[in-house]
């Protein structure tokens, strides 16, 4: 039987709703912005719609924005969030974090497309999915002390998704020669064994990262409990 983390209380405070207004923004937000960078390029005729929803960037906006969507609805409602949502909300922290870790790190600056010449992607959309969304989905995690319950053992079910992409992304790589990240791509100059290490590196990081987050919630609300 699944264990569901208990509320606090009853009542929905003031502090509660501010949360879950803060939550609910987020999550349209991100959303939002996907569909504005998708209506965009539908308008200028560079639409790829099988190339653009490959993007971990756009495929993690996504989770993380109807998490949040469902997470402020819950609270706003003073639902008692189970383990299985936690580890979705955990999951979709770590995702938001990497993406804006690896964008800001590797990719900002690094040239688009070649069959996108002359198009510009609309900049603030870019910006709330690669900055300001990361950052807001992490806040919202830290806000939340229903998070502290999920074991340690559990979190690495975060990995699950990643996995999955990443194996895909290497089939559909090497089938049809197109890379959604250039450091993925084995025929670049640091080869198969780069496109190895980047994966490694990052996964590895996506796990330390969760358990970061996971155990900040723990000792926060531990802390804020024996005060």
């Amino acid at each position: 039987m699944e264990y569901i983390l208990p509320m606090t209380s009853n009542t929905r405070g003031l502090s509660t709703s501010f949360h879950a207004i803060f939550r609910a923004v987020t999550g349209f937000l991100i959303l939002g912005s996907v569909i504005w960078q998708v209506t965009d390029r539908l308008s200028h005729g560079v639409f790829r719609g099988s190339e653009y929803f490959a993007y971990v960037t756009v495929q993690s906006s996504l989770l993380a924005g109807f998490v949040c969507l469902i997470g402020a609805w819950r609270l706003w409602n003073m639902q008692a969030e189970s383990i299985r949502f936690g580890l979705a909300r955990l999951s979709v922290t770590g995702y938001a974090v990497i993406v804006g870790v690896v964008y800001n790190a590797l990719l900002r600056g690094v040239p688009g497309d070649v069959r996108d010449a002359g198009y510009d992607w609309p900049v603030l959309p870019n910006e709330i999915l690669h900055v300001w969304g990361p950052i807001f989905v992490f806040l919202d995690w830290l806000l939340s002390r229903e998070g502290s319950k999920i074991s340690f053992k559990s979190f690495l079910w975060v990995l699950a998704y990643p996995v999955v992409w990443i194996s895909f992304t290497v089939v559909r790589g090497y089938s049809t020669g197109w890379w959604p990240y250039p450091f993925l791509d084995p025929t670049q100059p640091a080869g198969v064994g780069g496109m190895v290490t980047y994966i490694v590196v990052i996964v590895v990081f996506l796990a330390v990262t969760c358990l970061v987050a996971l155990s900040t919630v723990k000792a926060l609300y531990r802390n804020r409990a024996t005060a």
